[in-house]
Formats: structure tokens, C-alpha cells, sequence
């Protein structure tokens, strides 16, 4: 019954990974983006890349679709929703990435 129970538990485990892998890979916030600034350049998008953006490029626009002084869409609403700490995060990772 116990060896049982410890390949069950291994098992959820060997399945939880990658999930939990795959979500620790995007700061907090980036994870939204990613829906439509796809981060693989095989992904076809009228939407503009951020990947290979400088991360004070990716802030200002960030803070510039936030005040409203970019005409938006859905960008001003969701950078609302960001604190400076998370736009700092995610400009970061996405200049971070490679193609």
C-alpha cells in the first residue's frame, strides 16, 4: 500500500514539474503578454515583438500606453494593471530573451 502511495505521489510530481517549470519561466505579469508579443519568431503576429527590445524601451512604452499618451487598444488597460516593480520585471526578461 505505501509503495503504491510513493509512485503516485511520484507520479503527480513528474507531471506538476514542467507546469510549475514553464510558469516560473515568465516574471509575474509576463505570462499575459506573451499572448500576444509571442516570444518565438515562428509565431506570425501583427503585434509588435518586444524580444530584442531594450528593457528601457519596453518601460517607457509600458508607462507612456499607462498615462494614455499611446493610443491603445487594450494596452493602456492591462498596464494599468502593472506595478512599476512588475513592468521593471517584464522589460527585463523580454530584453533578456534571445530569438
Amino acid at each position: 500500500m505505501l509503495r503504491h502511495a510513493i509512485v503516485g505521489l511520484a507520479v503527480l510530481l513528474s507531471l506538476a514539474g514542467p507546469a510549475s517549470a514553464a510558469a516560473a519561466e515568465f516574471p509575474p505579469g509576463a505570462s499575459s503578454c506573451s499572448g500576444c508579443h509571442p516570444t518565438s519568431a515562428a509565431v506570425q503576429t501583427p503585434v509588435a515583438r518586444l524580444v530584442g527590445r531594450s528593457a528601457a524601451e519596453i518601460v517607457t512604452a509600458l508607462q507612456a500606453f499607462r498615462a494614455g499618451q499611446i493610443p491603445a487598444t487594450v494596452m493602456d488597460r492591462i498596464a494599468k494593471g502593472f506595478s512599476e516593480a512588475e513592468i521593471a520585471a517584464i522589460a527585463a526578461w523580454y530584453a533578456a530573451q534571445q530569438d
